[in-house]
């Protein structure tokens, strides 16, 4: 024991980045000499459209707290404390919908998503108030056990030790992203710092060339010497420079003659670059591209698997690491056993409308789902139980294979068995009418098989 406990003293300090490496801020230095923080990243485009889309996706989710019940199943727990704090309120000042979003957000920039668990005298979770990761550091005591230091200051740069507040394990909901050490996840926007720079170059590029009159920079010639140079320039620039003066005519003067020095944003595949970046960036949060505008890959015969795709491999494992975050930190070891929190994806998998009654109908026929189970899948009114809401129907023509022919020798009524190829024709008593002839259907005679009409 001793040794193993010297092994947990000894472990490293939780870190969100690759130790030796230059995959760290440093600052928000990159290649392409542009500062990429995660506040930065959110002004380009497709970062912004990244975030906004899985911190929706996430945020809107029906998130429920069950219980398990005796049969095996689960029900919803509506008089747990922690449902209405999950689903509705986790706070007096937002929403489940705004409190999912930010933390959500927070995991896609910095990693990381840490809330504050407000406890009564009981230990029962009463609120919970999201904190930004850039104020929060996380280390361990002498003994190795992990503590949380949160920085109330008003400047995230500045970690000033009488701002600080000391946090235990059981007072913090983490939900830690990718990380080597499975504490600390990892900033994505850090460890792709230099694609998202180049993409900030690349739009700023633009930018600047519109603002520079839509056309390469050149050199204006003058066969003598030109007394005021800067003089010239300026108007020049204040004549033809910007967006707003492109293709004006210029009229030259003393001999003057302009050479254009640049080359052509098509020449240099500016537009194919920038086109790269965005699904530079969307690969990265592992988006579809088309999800951020990108068609050229998209086609009415495979966007709804792009869209389900998206569901499973994209929006499943970030909810597995919210459900299984939220189990460990806000219930007990007690309710661990008894509850379990989870999201429905069941909307986001769900096909058009012709596939789910499709779907739906094969259900019904074989037994597995009741008119009630399909009518909440639909957001409709239960059918009363009394009135066959919640019966399950089989096909009545179908029977284990162990039974197929178990009725070919039932034993008769006179003890003897029923032959199914004897063939039997039965004649009825003709009936007699009042002047003893025979009626219309005085003899009926029915020609079948023991036990079956032919």
């Amino acid at each position: 024991m001793g040794i193993f406990s010297g092994l947990f003293k000894s472990r490293d300090k939780p870190e969100n980045r690759t130790a030796g490496s230059a995959y760290a801020f440093y600052m928000g230095g990159t290649t392409a000499g542009k500062t990429v923080t995660e506040r930065s990243a959110m002004q380009m485009t497709a970062v912004y459209s990244c975030v906004r889309i899985l911190a929706e996706a996430v945020a809107g989710l029906p998130l429920h707290l069950y219980k398990y019940t005796d049969g095996g199943g689960k029900e919803k727990a509506l008089d747990h404390p922690l449902y209405r704090l999950l689903h509705d309120e986790p706070n007096p000042e937002m929403s489940s919908f705004v409190f999912r979003e930010t933390l959500m957000t927070h995991l896609l920039l910095w990693g990381n998503a840490y809330a504050q668990v407000i406890r009564n005298g009981k230990g029962e979770v009463i609120a919970l108030y999201p904190l930004m990761p850039n104020k929060m550091s996380v280390d361990r005591d002498e003994n190795g056990r992990l503590y949380y230091t949160y920085y109330r200051g008003s400047d995230e740069a500045i970690k000033n030790k009488d701002f600080a507040v000391t946090l235990q394990p059981s007072d913090v909901l983490h939900i830690p992203g990718l990380g080597f050490d499975g504490l600390v996840g990892y900033s994505p926007i850090a460890m792709a710092k230099n694609a998202i720079g180049m993409a900030i170059a690349c739009e700023e590029y633009g930018a600047k060339f519109f603002a520079n009159g839509a056309a390469p920079g050149g050199v204006l010639e003058h066969p003598g010497t030109i007394k005021d140079p800067q003089r010239v320039r300026e108007s020049w620039q204040s004549t033809f420079g910007g967006s707003g003066n492109a293709n004006k005519i210029a009229v030259l003067e003393e001999g003057m003659k302009y050479t254009p020095i640049g080359i052509s944003p098509e020449q240099a595949q500016f537009l194919e670059t920038r086109k790269f970046q965005i699904n530079e960036i969307a690969r990265i949060f592992r988006v579809p591209p088309h999800m951020v505008g990108d068609l050229e890959k998209s086609s009415f015969s495979n966007i709804e698997q792009q869209s389900l795709e998206f569901v499973k491999y994209t929006l499943d494992p970030w909810v597995v690491r919210w459900e299984q975050s939220i189990q460990r930190a806000l219930l007990s070891q007690g309710e661990k056993a008894e509850y379990f929190v989870k999201f429905n994806l069941e909307g986001l998998l769900r096909g058009d409308y012709q596939s789910r009654m499709n779907g739906y109908a094969i259900g019904r026929q074989n037994g597995w789902m009741s008119a009630n189970d399909i009518r909440e899948l639909e957001n409709l009114d239960r059918i009363p139980a009394e009135e066959g809401g919640d019966l399950y129907l089989i096909n009545g023509n179908m029977l284990p294979l162990k039974n197929a022919g178990a009725f070919a020798n039932t034993p008769t009524d006179d003890g003897k068995e029923e032959n199914p190829d004897e063939e039997v024709l039965e004649v009825e008593e003709p009936s007699t009418d009042g002047d003893g002839s025979g009626g219309e259907d005085s003899v009926s005679q029915r020609y079948h098989r023991r036990g079956k009409l032919v």
